[in-house]
C-alpha cells in the first residue's frame, strides 16, 4: 500500500534544513523507506522555497518512482513546509538529555531518535546505529516515563544521557556529511520564493493579530477576575473521572484518573474492573469489598468511599469520557470517509490509556506511523490536505485494529 512523503526539518550543525521523508511503504510484498536524495546525498534545503523548486523540476533522484511522487510536484510551497510534529532538533538533543525524563522530553526525544534510526537505515550510517545501541534507554523511549522511574529507571536515564553527552557528536557529523544542496532552477527558484515570502508576511500578521487579541483577552480577564469561579462538580475536587466503554453488546462502566500525567484505573495488575451500571459501579464502592485497587494509592480515594458509603455519589459520565469501540471496525473497512474522527479519538485514547497503565507498549506500536493501521489513524486524526488518502482494501488495517480491542476486552474484569 502506497503512504505518504512527508516534509521534514531537521535541525543539524550546518544548520537548519528540509526535505522529504517516505515512510515505510510495502510494495510488491517488500518494505521499503527512503528519503530525498541521491545514491549516497541525503538532499537538504535551506527554506521550503528551495525544496519546491527543486521537485517542481527535477527528473532523476530517490524518490522518483516512489508511488506517491506525481503529487509532490503540484504541491504549494505552503503544503512543501514541515508541521511542528516533523520538526526534529537534533542538535538540542544534549540539552533535552540534560533533563528530568518527564513526559515532553520523552515524547520528543523519541521522535528525534526515530527519525535518526531511520535517517541510519536508509543512509547507511553505521557510527549512528552503534551509538544508539550503546545505551538501553534509546529502545525504550517510546514506553514512555515508566521506563525511566525506579532505580532501573534512572539507571536507563543516566547511562543514555552520558552516551549523549559523550557520543552524539559522531551521529551529527555522520549525518550532515551526506546532507547535499542540489542545484535549482533559478526561475522556479524566484517563484517559489515569493510563495514563500507571501506566506511568511500573513503569518506575521496573523501573529500581530494573536496578540491583540490576547491583549483584549487579558483585559477581559483583569475585569472578571473577582467572579466567582464555576464549581467543577465532586469528580472534579478528586481528580477521578467516571468513565463508560461501549463494546459490541454490552455496556461498562469504571473509573480512571491520570497522576502525573500516568493513567490509573480501577483495578489492579493490569486488569479493570468494569460493571453494568453506574449504580453497580457505586454499589460495589460502598459495600467495602474492593481488594487490591491502583485507585487506592490516590489521595482522594478516600473521599470517593466516603461518598459512595453515605449514599451520596453521584455517577454521571460525560460525552468526554464516553468511549464507543462498537461498529470501529466496520468503518475502518470502509475507509476513512466511513470513520467518525471524535470516535476514534476517543477510542484511541482508552486503548493506549489502558495498556500504558499495563505497561504493555503493544497499542503504541500498532499505532506508530510506519505501520498501516498507524498511518491510517494518523490520516483521520489528523487531516493534511498534502497527504493521499489510504487506498483499500483495509484488511489489514482492520485485523490490527481488532486485535487491540480483543487485548483490551481481555483486561475487563465484569462485576
Amino acid at each position: 500500500m502506497a503512504q505518504d512523503i512527508v516534509p521534514i526539518e531537521l535541525g543539524l550543525p550546518q544548520g537548519d534544513v528540509v526535505t522529504l521523508w517516505a515512510p515505510r511503504w510495502r510494495e510488491e510484498g517488500e518494505d521499503w523507506e527512503a528519503f530525498l536524495g541521491d545514491e549516497e546525498d541525503l538532499y537538504g534545503f535551506p527554506d521550503a522555497a528551495h525544496l519546491a523548486a527543486f521537485v517542481r523540476t527535477a527528473q532523476e533522484h530517490d524518490l522518483i518512482d516512489h508511488p506517491a511522487w506525481p503529487v509532490v510536484p503540484k504541491l504549494t510551497v505552503e503544503e512543501l513546509l514541515p508541521d511542528e510534529e516533523h520538526q526534529y532538533d537534533l542538535v538540542g538533543v544534549p540539552e533535552l538529555a540534560a533533563q528530568e525524563p518527564d513526559t515532553w522530553t520523552l515524547d520528543e526525544l523519541a521522535g528525534i531518535v526515530a527519525i535518526v534510526r531511520s535517517l541510519a537505515d536508509v543512509c547507511e550510517l553505521d557510527v549512528v546505529n552503534e551509538v544508539l545501541s550503546a545505551a538501553e534507554g534509546f529502545d525504550v523511549l517510546d514506553q514512555g516515563t515508566l521506563a525511566f522511574t525506579g532505580r532501573d529507571g534512572e539507571r536507563r536515564w543516566t547511562e543514555l544521557a552520558e552516551t549523549i553527552v559523550e557520543r552524539w557528536d559522531e551521529v551529527l557529523d555522520a549525518i550532515d556529511d551526506v546532507v547535499a544542496v542540489p542545484d535549482v532552477d533559478e526561475a522556479t527558484l524566484a517563484v517559489a520564493a515569493e510563495e514563500l515570502a507571501k506566506i511568511q508576511a500573513e503569518a506575521e500578521a496573523a501573529e500581530d493579530a494573536d496578540e491583540d487579541a490576547d491583549e483584549e483577552d487579558a483585559e477581559a480577564v483583569d475585569e472578571d477576575e473577582d467572579a466567582e469561579p464555576e464549581p467543577v462538580g465532586f469528580w472534579g475536587e478528586v481528580g477521578i473521572d467516571p468513565i463508560k466503554i461501549v463494546t459490541d453488546g454490552a455496556e461498562h462502566y469504571t473509573l480512571r484518573c491520570y497522576l502525573d500525567d500516568e493513567p490509573i484505573f480501577l483495578g489492579s495488575e493490569g486488569k479493570i474492573d468494569v460493571f453494568p451500571s453506574a449504580r453497580a459501579l457505586g454499589r460495589y464502592i460502598a459495600s467495602g469489598e474492593i481488594g487490591d485497587n491502583d485507585l487506592a494509592e490516590v489521595s482522594t480515594w478516600d473521599d470517593v468511599v466516603t461518598k459512595a458509603t453515605d449514599g451520596s455519589l453521584e455517577i454521571e459520565v460525560g460525552e468526554e469520557n464516553t468511549y464507543v469501540l462498537q461498529g470501529l471496525a466496520d468503518d475502518l473497512a470502509e475507509g476513512p470517509n466511513s470513520i467518525d474522527p471524535t470516535q476514534l479519538e476517543l477510542a484511541v485514547e482508552l486503548l493506549r490509556d489502558a495498556a500504558d497503565w499495563a505497561g504493555d507498549k503493544s497499542v503504541d506500536e500498532a499505532l506508530a506511523e510506519s505501520e498501516s493501521l498507524g498511518w491510517l489513524v494518523s490520516f483521520v486524526l489528523s487531516p493534511d490536505p498534502t497527504r493521499l488518502v489510504p487506498s483499500p482494501p483495509f484488511d489489514a488495517e482492520v485485523e490490527a485494529w481488532q486485535t487491540l480491542v480483543n487485548a483490551f476486552e481481555d483486561r475487563l474484569e465484569t462485576h
